[in-house]
């Protein structure tokens, strides 16, 4: 299963534009500081590129935009959103999992750029999520652990900010089935490597008497994603993995309080009750959480339905 994208160009997006209310012009700036010495020429073009650099972004003029972006720093370095917009100007341009030199380039100066807005100011929501979710990005292809970590530790900033936001919450939820899932998947393959059953399967043809001719052939099957992990595998993957599936949960559930109707999270919660059915022991306890995720799926459907309803109307 691939993790599900969190539709990251349409977020950046929005957070380029919701900052658009910071980005004014000279005279209006000028005016709201009236205390403040006057503006060098420097700053007032500085502004002027800064303007310019929004709107080219926003016609998706991404390379023009880098340059004018680049310019308004150089012009006056204490320009702050100057970093945030060309960061975000590098990140829109990256595309996850291209390995291309220039597109690992892009999310590293995305990152980086990021990282210099936090530098002068630790609590830039739009900078936290920035960062978070280029390093959410860089970390799918190929599978990179720590930084799906770090991207995490952005997302409890944010809520250590904005603890009623349900947004942070999800992503952490995303993150940590992301992880769970995958050393699930991982300890299933190397077992079926190591013990793999074998099975016969059957194809019929049509032999020289008009019968059918029965061709068996062997096939390796083994442990599949629904099947219960053995023992064994069970108390590794719960003592691994097991306080990251609780750290999942957590979050998701506080993101559906935070948001009744959130289906994305009600989805990944579905995803990860059934990787906490796979840390428990007794049966009857793996097939509650399994019920628990049946039901959440039809909760979705419940909701999308009613939303369909709600539009003919």
């Amino acid at each position: 299963m691939q993790i599900r994208s969190v539709h990251v160009s349409d977020f950046l997006i929005s957070l380029l534009v919701a900052s658009l209310l910071v980005v004014l012009p000279t005279s209006s700036r000028a005016q709201s500081l009236p205390k403040e010495p006057p503006f060098s020429q420097d700053q007032q073009d500085a502004t002027d590129s800064l303007n310019q650099g929004v709107e080219a972004f926003k016609n998706a003029q991404f390379e023009e935009a880098v340059r004018l972006f680049k310019r308004a720093k150089l012009l006056d370095p204490g320009l702050q959103s100057a970093s945030l917009y060309l960061a975000t100007a590098y990140a829109s341009q990256y595309i996850p999992g291209a390995p291309s030199e220039e597109n690992v380039r892009n999310g590293e100066l995305a990152t980086r750029e990021y990282e210099e807005v936090l530098h002068q100011n630790p609590t830039n929501l739009s900078a936290i999520d920035g960062i978070a979710s280029i390093l959410y990005q860089m970390a799918g292809q190929p599978f990179n652990t720590e930084m799906f970590e770090e991207s995490k530790s952005y997302h409890k900033k944010h809520i250590e900010l904005r603890p009623d936001d349900p947004q942070p919450y999800y992503s952490i939820g995303v993150i940590d089935w992301a992880l769970a899932y995958r050393a699930n998947s991982l300890l299933r393959a190397e077992f079926n490597q190591s013990v793999g059953v074998r099975e016969e399967t059957s194809t019929f043809g049509e032999d020289s008497g008009g019968g059918d001719n029965k061709d068996s052939k062997d096939q390796v099957t083994g442990l599949k994603e629904t099947d219960p992990l053995p023992e064994v595998l069970r108390r590794k993957y719960a003592e691994d993995y097991g306080p990251t599936i609780d750290e999942g949960l957590s979050a998701l559930k506080r993101a559906i309080e935070l948001k009744p109707d959130y289906e994305d999270a009600m989805v990944y919660l579905n995803l990860m009750y059934r990787r906490k059915a796979d840390v428990v022991g007794p049966a009857i306890e793996r097939n509650a959480y399994l019920e628990q995720a049946d039901e959440l799926l039809d909760k979705v459907k419940e909701i999308k339905q009613k939303r369909v309803s709600g539009s003919q109307r």
